[in-house]
């Protein structure tokens, strides 16, 4: 059985992972319609930048985000100073870099699915009258969904899993900033944390190989969608 303790940990890693996705998707979404629809220039610049967080170490990203959004960072001031949000020693901080490892994963599989998207579907609504915004809501992101779907599950299971980032950008602090991975990685320096720990990582396991499994299902129905609109 979870203890208090660990319910509490989880519970904030559930609320950092939520966070992340809910303000990742609408910007993972957008970048995904701009490299599967968009020619412009700049376009395979974008398109390194977004694949950069899997490619970097992950104490680099936090190194990034410490700079640009920490308490005395550009951005971070600027945020604070203008909406009060701060990220330093935050969970907000958590959430803004798991949203930021997680960013690749929520991109390519929606962007996969919006290019097997059938263009003609679109060309026959606007034909008939209907708007830009009409049409990506009606047609682009229904036929999409499986895209959104499958990325949002992986980016959640990789949100909640997420190390390298948090600690280097918000530190491990308990209650506050101490996820599932956190909390894991202080159990493993205790020698009696051995039993906590293993709840832990047993939970983590099971969610994450679930979130795979079932992203990797909704992913296998694109081919077969666009398939079906081609013919």
């Amino acid at each position: 059985m979870l203890t208090t303790e660990e319910l509490t940990i989880i519970g904030l890693s559930l609320k950092v992972a939520a966070a992340a996705m809910a303000v990742a998707l609408p910007v993972a979404f957008f970048t995904a319609y701009a490299l599967a629809n968009w020619r412009f220039p700049g376009r395979g610049l974008l398109q390194a930048v977004t694949t950069l967080p899997l490619v970097l170490p992950p104490v680099v990203t936090g190194y990034i985000l410490l700079i640009w959004f920490g308490a005395n960072g550009s951005a971070g001031a600027f945020l604070r100073d203008t909406i009060g949000l701060e990220f330093a020693f935050r969970w907000t901080g958590a959430a803004l870099a798991a949203g930021v490892m997680a960013f690749p994963l929520l991109v390519r599989p929606m962007r996969l699915s919006l290019e097997a998207i059938d263009r003609g579907l679109e060309e026959a609504a606007e034909t008939l009258g209907a708007g830009r915004l009409r049409i990506l809501v009606t047609i682009v992101v229904p036929l999409a969904m499986p895209g959104i779907l499958a990325g949002g599950i992986l980016g959640f299971a990789k949100a909640l899993g997420e190390f390298g980032a948090t600690i280097t950008f918000v530190s491990n602090i308990p209650g506050e900033t101490r996820t599932l991975s956190l909390a894991i990685y202080s159990l493993l320096q205790s020698p009696s944390g051995d039993a906590a720990a293993l709840r832990l990582i047993s939970f983590s396991v099971v969610l994450a190989l679930g979130s795979v499994l079932l992203s990797e299902w909704i992913s296998a129905r694109l081919p077969a969608n666009g398939k079906a609109r081609d013919e």
